[in-house]
């Protein structure tokens, strides 16, 4: 399968999951996931009109930053380690894996030695699964109303991952979830904080996620396959 013909295929698929839960497909993001694709298959995404591009790692992403023609968004999606995030802090537009008060100072603190204000989700782990990141439900509020102290950071929303391997109504119940934690939220008015990003939904499961208000899916297998 072709790069076009896979993506020709996601969006007519997000089409449909909007359709099905009245929403309109120009609220989702396609986030094309380029952890292990090399540069020219890359650039043909973005000829293909993808320019939110994603990646997992640090290394990886400073690898690729030059290669990447065109108007493109980086976003780090995976986790990120506090002594790494100053080698992007200039070069992505998002953070997707913020989960400690301590990356979320670094963050501070390496977006304003350049006068930056990073916008960030909260990665939050709804499915409760050891194996996964991100903070508990209970915790999301707290946290948000700690992150809002920082001056460079803006909360734009919040972030999760749900298993491998759940089945149609887990997925359902645990993106329902991350939506009802980001109305609590959004409810509260805190500085810096806006809940318009909801970043979840992959592959196996991105349209689930768009049935339940997602408004950025992280695709990668299924674009570059």
């Amino acid at each position: 399968m072709s790069i076009e013909s896979n993506l020709a295929q996601i969006k007519q698929n997000i089409s449909a999951a909007c359709s099905r839960a009245g929403r309109d497909p120009s609220e989702v993001t396609i986030l094309a996931v380029t952890k292990t694709i090399d540069a020219d298959r890359i650039n043909h995404a973005v000829s293909l009109g993808l320019t939110d591009l994603g990646e997992n790692r640090v290394q990886e992403l400073l690898s690729k930053y030059e290669l990447i023609h065109g108007d493109v968004r980086w976003h780090l999606i995976g986790h990120l380690q506090t002594n790494k995030v100053k080698y992007i802090a200039d070069k992505v537009c998002m953070i997707h894996s913020v989960e400690s008060i301590s990356l979320a100072k670094e963050i501070e603190k390496q977006c304003a030695k350049i006068d930056k204000v990073m916008d960030i989700l909260i990665e939050v782990n709804v499915s409760g699964e050891e194996s996964k990141s991100g903070i508990t439900p209970a915790e999301a509020l707290a946290f948000a109303e700690e992150v809002s102290k920082f001056e460079h950071i803006r909360v734009k929303g919040l972030m999760t991952m749900a298993p491998f391997d759940a089945k149609n109504d887990e997925l359902h119940q645990i993106f329902s979830n991350l939506y009802k934690i980001s109305v609590d939220i959004s409810s509260k008015k805190l500085d810096n904080v806006s809940m318009g990003c909801l970043s979840m939904g992959m592959t196996g499961d991105y349209e689930v996620a768009v049935e339940e208000k997602s408004t950025i899916v992280r695709i990668g297998t299924g674009l570059f396959k």
